[in-house]
């Protein structure tokens, strides 16, 4: 997907997924190129490569531009031995391991980009925060979290065009451009077709996993009960996102399980006798809570609860993979996500709300 820059990187360590603009932007103030050098480089007048650079110094205004052209300036300066200059500029949010691969970042920015493509999805970021919250109006009118964002893709994403600030200040909130829509169907297309040479389980996964507007949680949060009430409360979409995150955290996205309780015995005992030496302590940590939960909620619970909240299959296809009866599954979820929460509370409650 990120093939902006297609011959060697005359900047050093500047990932693909740079935009050419902005490789050429560093070139110029980072190793001194002059704009006639670039033009001849690039094959263009010197007049679109002064426009270009002109435009990047522009945006420098939006504090995520600024981070992403500090930290690639430290890295561009790192080969030549004067990096002084740039590693005073780098600030507090600007992670220190660097910015993202290519690979990383084509798919997290699938991630970040289905998530701002839905109605009144925004992304925020705040000053001394590593982290941004992709959120967007919940059906009660209380602000939902959607997805959690590393600093790093956030500023790719502001230096590629594909998010723009909207409202800059302490919490600066970011949208979904047209050139993001775009990539977005670029992203998605190139998914499709990687998923199409992968196993039939693992190709359904990821169909669900990223093609899917919205989780079953959401849609069903959308819908009342006979006293007007939403079918799924916050808090209850709240508790099988958490799930959701525990479940990608602890690296099980491609594991499908037919028998949970067999699946939770098999894994504990695989983690049991390898996690210490192959999972880092979020990998495990999130695999034992992810246990706990599974373990609360108990056969039958469990198994609605993996499919529409780790999974994302929607209800008819759940009753459908678990021989249901049609409409069954809804009471069902909602009584897991009910015990769910309360387990999430207790935990809470005995050792601190921990993330990750």
């Amino acid at each position: 997907m990120s093939t902006e820059v297609s011959r060697a990187n005359e900047t050093g360590k500047v990932p693909g997924w740079v935009p050419a603009y902005a490789v050429r932007y560093l070139e110029h103030t980072e190793k001194g190129v002059s704009i006639r050098q670039l033009a001849r480089n690039s094959q263009c007048h010197a007049s679109t490569v002064l426009r270009q650079i002109r435009r990047v110094e522009a945006r420098r205004e939006d504090p995520l531009i600024d981070e992403a052209l500090v930290l690639l300036g430290k890295h561009v300066q790192a080969d030549d031995g004067h990096s002084a200059a740039s590693l005073a500029q780098v600030g507090r949010n600007a992670l220190p391991e660097g910015p993202p691969s290519e690979e990383s970042f084509d798919n997290a920015a699938r991630e970040v980009l289905s998530k701002l493509n839905q109605p009144s999805a925004v992304l925020a970021v705040a000053v001394d925060m590593e982290k941004g919250v992709v959120v967007r109006d919940g059906a009660d009118g209380v602000p939902e979290r959607m997805a959690v964002v590393d600093r790093a893709i956030a500023q790719a994403l502001a230096l590629k065009d594909w998010i723009s600030c909207q409202t800059a200040a302490r919490i600066s909130r970011y949208e979904i451009t047209p050139a993001g829509r775009d990539a977005l169907a670029q992203l998605l297309a190139a998914g499709a077709n990687v998923a199409l040479r992968d196993a039939a389980d693992a190709a359904a996964a990821t169909s669900v996993r990223f093609h899917s507007q919205e989780s079953p949680l959401t849609v069903l949060a959308r819908h009342r009960d006979r006293e007007g009430k939403p079918f799924i409360s916050r808090d209850l979409v709240a508790a099988g996102e958490r799930l959701r995150e525990d479940f990608e955290l602890a690296q099980m996205n491609g594991v499908f399980a037919a028998d949970i309780c067999g699946w939770l015995a098999e894994t504990r005992a695989s983690r049991d006798t390898s996690a210490d030496h192959t999972a880092g302590h979020q990998v495990q940590n999130a695999a034992d809570r992810l246990h706990r939960a599974f373990e609360t909620l108990g056969e039958g619970l469990a198994d609605v609860a993996l499919r529409c909240c780790c999974y994302q299959e929607g209800l008819e296809q759940a009753e459908r993979s678990l021989g249901w009866p049609a409409r069954s599954g809804k009471v069902v979820l909602r009584i897991a996500l009910a015990r769910l929460a309360a387990h999430y509370q207790a935990a809470r409650q005995e050792q601190g709300d921990l993330i990750g």
